[in-house]
């Protein structure tokens, strides 16, 4: 008989460990992977759906890239104050963020192809952590993926001078490690990008309603 009850313990402690991993998984008849994996996408489709506009990032103080440091006034030269005066920076950064705006052609899909694939350890932590956490964990998990497929188009904009403005001011510069500018550029805009990503996601748990999904309304509900 001992042995017997034993075996009932463990077996009642075993369906309710399995039930309880079953309610991190699902809840309502919806999966709370499905639900983090159209939380990440909804945010990513907003935030990109203004960042891709030819002025996506210039109209975005969120979004918006500065100036690189190479160039801006940190060089303490006579050019680089002329090139950053009041009359030229704000055209100069503008060149910039158009170009960035170009570059995240390449980011969507990626970020799209991550989403879909990616591997969820606790989905409750994610619909429930902080206002950006799924976004947080997504970066993490492409590791620096973004700014790989979006060097190409800083590089064009850099080495062919594609923009004629951009072009003037890098045949102006001297002893400018364009590499290094074109990596900070990406960079910077992989930041902007996880950032505007962030905060619609943000959006969404504060107001899951106005997704008119039923998934999301349903696990971000859920406490």
């Amino acid at each position: 008989m001992l042995h017997n009850r034993r075996l009932f313990l463990g077996s009642a402690a075993a369906t309710v460990a399995t039930a309880a991993l079953s309610a991190c998984t699902s809840y309502g008849g919806f999966s709370l992977t499905e639900a983090v994996r159209r939380l990440l996408q909804l945010s990513a489709n907003r935030a990109f759906d203004r960042l891709l506009q030819p002025d996506g990032f210039w109209d975005d103080q969120v979004a918006r890239l500065a100036l690189p440091d190479m160039i801006g006034g940190g060089r303490g030269d006579v050019l680089s104050r002329i090139l950053t005066g009041p009359l030229f920076k704000d055209r100069l950064a503008h060149a910039f963020n158009r170009v960035a705006s170009r570059a995240a052609r390449n980011a969507a899909p990626a970020v799209t192809e991550a989403v879909r694939g990616i591997g969820i350890r606790n989905a409750l932590a994610l619909l429930h952590g902080r206002p950006d956490e799924a976004t947080t964990y997504l970066r993490g998990e492409m590791a620096g993926r973004l700014i790989d497929v979006m060097l190409p188009e800083f590089g064009d904009a850099i080495y062919t001078a594609s923009d004629p403005l951009i072009g003037e001011v890098m045949g102006a510069l001297t002893g400018v490690n364009t590499a290094n500018l074109v990596n900070d550029l990406a960079q910077k805009a992989d930041d902007a990008i996880w950032r505007s990503i962030g905060r619609e996601e943000a959006a969404i748990k504060a107001d899951p309603r106005s997704t008119n999904d039923p998934v999301l309304i349903g696990a971000l509900s859920v406490r």
